[in-house]
């Protein structure tokens, strides 16, 4: 289908960042065609879509989070992370039947969809649930089977093989594969460096879990006698291809090695506040050019899906713990939820913005919604006053998914009631 979508406000970045522009936008296929103008002698081909008081904005990029936990949104709440993970979470994984993973993630997909996401990043523990799900949606997703253990060609070799069937059952040019390593405490050096090599054999990029709380890095420097960030370096894991989530508690020279290995850092403000386990000096990171993206973890410890929220969050933490009101600004925050996020996925210019030839991955945002009027400053108002309920439409590779706040892929109901009989057997 191709679109001339008209009468909005685009959203575009620039080297000066981003602006507004009131300029028709052709979408052909899966691609933006055209800004302002297009060819007389196409005009036919197009259906018209008004955008009157629209906001079109690229879609929103999660880059960390676990979309199967939606089973587990307000189940394990104000304990500490041991206790969180060990005693709560990890029973509940063992426990529930592999097809809830699918029902879960898909109501997931329909959260992140409803406010404003477009991609997303998800480390999961069933396999072929959270593809399916994602495939369904018509969400555009980066989707790695959680790795453990000490040879991943013995012990850990069921979950690469696993991996690798998931990637060839399901990648499209929507839904790609990442090889998932969980973290430093339930994965062997070994096992990271085995995860590197069939990474770069295969040409995939890889994702871990790092340096969230205190007690990882202090029971990395006793065990290894090294930071996470300095192990993992050695083992050769970190390059321009490595997505970090929560480099949260970051020690010696840290940064420096992150920023020479040309890694991405995700950092997950509602999750790690609500762990306890601190924030991510990412004001510190941006300085020292490491490019940093954000992420909304999994909703047991979120307890959203909504990025909205984690950029308003990311923002105001930032300037409470610097005490400065100029830190981490609305210009930063969506750069990281879009520009930064693309060039972390290997996707720069394809996806997280809008421009000639980039993926039609796009947000409607009203903006007559009495939470962003008056429009007075735009940009800033998608990271202080938006809460997500302004999206009305999404599209993403140039078709609706959501379509005046309708659900075009997912049936709603279903997976409500689905969701229901697998709280009720399960928890």
């Amino acid at each position: 289908m191709n679109y001339k979508i008209t009468n909005g406000q685009l959203l575009v970045y620039t080297e000066d960042g981003f602006k507004v522009e009131k300029k028709d936008l052709y979408i052909e296929g899966d691609k933006i065609a055209g800004i302002g103008a297009c060819d007389p002698a196409k005009e036919d081909a197009y259906e018209t879509v008004d955008a009157s008081d629209k906001l079109i904005m690229p879609g929103l990029i999660n880059m960390h989070t676990h979309a199967y936990m939606t089973t587990m949104r307000n189940y394990a709440d104000d304990v500490d992370f041991d206790e969180w993970l060990f005693k709560r979470v990890m029973p509940v994984e063992d426990r529930l039947p592999k097809e809830a993973a699918y029902w879960s993630s898909l109501l997931g997909c329909m959260e992140m969809i409803r406010t404003g996401t477009t991609a997303f990043v998800d480390m999961h523990m069933y396999c072929g649930q959270s593809p399916k799900a994602a495939q369904q949606a018509g969400m555009r997703a980066f989707i790695g089977r959680g790795l453990v253990g000490e040879d991943l060609y013995e012990d850990g070799y069921s979950r690469l093989k696993e991996a690798l069937e998931e990637k060839e059952a399901y990648e499209s040019d929507l839904i790609r594969f990442v090889l998932s390593p969980h973290a430093i405490y339930s994965c062997s050096e070994k096992l990271y460096v085995q995860v590197a090599e069939e990474a770069n054999k295969r040409g995939m990029l890889k994702q871990t879990h790092l340096s969230e709380s205190v007690a990882e890095v202090d029971n990395a420097v006793s065990k290894y006698g090294r930071t996470p960030v300095k192990l993992l370096s050695d083992l050769g894991f970190l390059d321009q291809h490595t997505i970090l989530a929560h480099c949260v508690q970051m020690r010696g020279d840290d940064m420096e090695i992150l920023q020479r290995s040309g890694a991405h850092a995700v950092t997950n403000p509602a999750s790690n506040a609500k762990l306890g386990n601190g924030f991510a000096p990412v004001v510190e990171m941006d300085q020292k050019g490491i490019n940093l993206c954000i992420g909304t973890d999994g909703t047991a410890s979120n307890n959203t899906l909504n990025m909205f929220r984690e950029m308003g969050l990311l923002s105001l933490i930032h300037k409470g713990i610097h005490k400065d009101s100029t830190s981490a600004p609305a210009q930063f925050v969506l750069k990281a939820a879009t520009v930064n996020a693309a060039k972390a996925l290997g996707m720069e210019h394809q996806t997280g913005v809008i421009e000639t030839g980039a993926c039609a991955d796009l947000n409607f945002v009203d903006l007559k919604a009495v939470s962003l009027f008056p429009n007075n400053n735009i940009v800033s108002s998608l990271c202080y006053s938006a809460n997500g309920s302004e999206v009305d439409s999404v599209m993403i590779g140039g078709k609706f998914v959501m379509k005046n706040k309708e659900m075009l892929t997912i049936d709603t109901e279903r997976v409500y009631y689905e969701m229901n009989k697998i709280i009720n057997e399960n928890l």
